[in-house]
């Protein structure tokens, strides 16, 4: 039976949701209990971070594995050196203190097809023993959002189709939104005016979008799902009007992942026109979503440790 019982890692708290960033340093405690004097030959704490996609294709002998994956940083310190040392009966405490190094990385993440992680592990390595671990994610959070905020406008968009056949006219819509830049749980005001001069009746529709790119060599694999809908009132033949739509974000919306080269999470607002037997026009602007903190920050100030903030096609 082990000697060594209760091994354990706690962090100390550096915001309300202990996250971490590039260039914070990770501190706290690894701390066990020895029911006898033990001889332990090191006990070390890492830390490091991966971003890892991989799918499969094909079936039987043709069937394909893509994979890719980088590593960002890896942080190692020694409690014990390796030479060793002897402990006493009792419980003990090691504190410590890894530095995440400074650069652009990419914030946590979890997707069908891919991951990106941070990860923690304290190891002790005894003598004719299995070494002990611990393990512990990291709730990373990038801090390159910053520069979203800083070119933060609203946008506008016009498009036009001539409706042929037995319906002869042309449709034509111009969309607005208030920004280009938001957090989770905020609302976007969507704005669109339509000019029906066509013999056929037209809807406009709004959608939010979120598209995850996972990339492997000259190899994707795309995962889009729609976060939001809404359908406005129907306008008829030779008609104009505007209509607007309150979006909601939803409230567990993920970052945009957009400093990763094999990992990718984009937003798209989609305002567009729901034409019978035609081609529907339609009106696409681009999304930042950006963790809520980041909201708080003004340009120029330096961004330190901070809070978080359907259909699905594969292809």
């Amino acid at each position: 039976m082990s000697s060594m019982k209760d091994l354990n890692v706690t962090f100390e708290a550096i915001n309300e949701d202990g996250s971490y960033s590039e260039g914070d340093t990770i501190v706290g405690s690894v701390s066990f209990r020895l029911t006898k004097e033990v001889k332990v030959k090191s006990l070390s704490v890492k830390a490091k971070g991966d971003v890892k996609a991989e799918w499969t294709e094909g079936t039987g002998y043709f069937q394909i594995t893509h994979t890719a994956k980088r590593r960002y940083f890896k942080v190692k310190e020694y409690l014990i050196a390796r030479n060793g040392t002897v402990l006493p009966k009792g419980v003990h405490t090691f504190r410590f203190g890894l530095k995440i190094p400074e650069g652009s990385m990419p914030s946590s993440f979890k997707g069908v097809y891919g991951k990106i992680v941070y990860m923690f592990e304290a190891k002790m390595s005894r003598s004719w023993w299995w070494p002990s671990k611990v393990k512990k994610k990291i709730n990373f959070i990038s801090k390159t959002f910053q520069q979203f905020w800083e070119v933060m406008h609203p946008q506008s968009g016009t498009v036009s189709k001539n409706i042929g056949g037995l319906s002869q006219g042309r449709v034509q819509m111009s969309a607005t939104t208030d920004r280009n830049v938001c957090t989770p749980g905020e609302t976007i005001s969507v704005v669109a005016k339509i000019c029906n001069s066509s013999s056929k009746n037209t809807r406009p529709k709004f959608k939010l979008e979120q598209k995850t790119v996972f990339r492997c060599n000259e190899s994707t694999k795309k995962w889009v799902m729609n976060l939001f809908k809404e359908v406005g009132e129907t306008i008829s033949p030779n008609s104009e009007r505007t209509v607007s739509c309150q979006l909601k974000i939803p409230d567990d919306a993920i970052s945009t992942i957009h400093n990763c080269e094999i990992i990718s999470v984009e937003y798209y607002i989609k305002v567009y026109l729901d034409i019978s037997f035609a081609f529907d026009p339609e009106v696409v602007f681009p999304l930042v979503i950006v963790p809520s903190r980041c909201a708080a920050i003004q340009p120029g100030e330096a961004v330190g440790p901070h809070p978080p903030g359907t259909t699905v096609v594969t292809s």
